[in-house]
């Protein structure tokens, strides 16, 4: 769907997956005027097909796009031409516990710019693809490094929001990570150097006692849907969730520690390396199996 005069957005149609057209001198290409969004569709056991708290992410594509002086689909066109496309594509979802189909809803600016100015035109598209489990065999613990020279997002940037931009500047430290044999990069604050942010595509989390913490939203912590989700199921369960700046010290005698977001779902953390020396974290029951049941 493309956007019109006025900042609403026209319903749109299905199409065949294949190239689009857009100006050499789009907005999104010369100046970065895009975000995106990531969810699946899921087939249950009984063949219907999941989705999961789609209106957040559509939220959450308005509160960016204000961001980025974007206008975007309002909640309900976003959940519709989500649904639309999950539904169109429904013989590429995999089956129960052998996959899921990947959305990819993306708004860009299209109209040609020659200044750092708002595009005067916007693209609002979905593609999916079918991808398998991202754990063949169940979860593993991953190997994480700290990084103390890259930043991921900076205060009054836009690293709470999902700006196409956020991530072409982290693979070098991604890149050399998975060189090294790790599985992501756990990323501090831009000022400190000290406070625990995000990893690569994930929030993070650690369990201490009765009590599980996480970085406080703000302007460079992205709020993750799954984030969200784990927050109000551990309310429930009866553990203590505390927001807050987390030093990274905490990592090290936390009794566990965890990642979370669209991608991984739920992922515990096995060892943390930072400046050249590895900890051992320790791997519980309560991120493993419960709370992906849940989730």
């Amino acid at each position: 769907m493309k956007s019109c005069k006025d900042g609403s957005f026209s319903n749109g149609g299905l199409r065949q997956y294949g190239n689009i057209e857009i100006s050499p001198s789009a907005a999104v290409l010369n100046y970065g005027q895009g975000i995106i969004e990531n969810l699946k569709a899921y087939k249950n056991k009984n063949g219907s097909i999941i989705l999961f708290r789609v209106e957040e992410n559509g939220l959450r594509m308005r509160v960016g796009a204000d961001r980025m002086c974007m206008p975007a689909p309002t909640i309900e066109q976003f959940v519709e031409a989500v649904t639309s496309t999950v539904s169109a594509n429904e013989r590429w979802v995999p089956p129960s516990n052998k996959g899921f189909l990947h959305v990819q809803p993306l708004l860009m600016g299209n109209g040609p710019v020659l200044s750092l100015i708002p595009a005067p035109e916007f693209i609002f598209l979905i593609y999916v693809t079918p991808v398998r489990n991202y754990f063949e065999g169940g979860l593993k613990p991953i190997n994480v490094v700290v990084e103390n020279d890259i930043h991921r997002a900076t205060l009054g940037g836009v690293g709470n929001i999902k700006a196409i931009g956020n991530y072409a500047g982290i693979m070098k430290a991604q890149a050399k990570a998975k060189a090294n044999g790790f599985s992501d990069v756990l990323y501090l604050d831009s000022i400190h150097n000290r406070y625990l942010e995000e990893f690569s595509t994930a929030n993070v989390f650690i369990v201490k006692d009765n009590t599980i913490s996480t970085p406080v939203l703000g302007r460079t912590i992205l709020p993750g849907i799954t984030r969200k989700s784990i927050i109000e199921i551990a309310h429930r369960q009866g553990f203590k969730v505390e927001e807050r700046l987390v030093p990274v010290e905490e990592l090290f005698d936390a009794d566990e520690v965890f990642c979370c977001g669209n991608a991984v779902c739920v992922l515990p953390v096995g060892s943390i390396t930072l400046n050249g020396k590895s900890y051992i974290t320790i791997y519980v029951k309560w991120c493993a199996t419960e709370l992906p049941e849940r989730l």
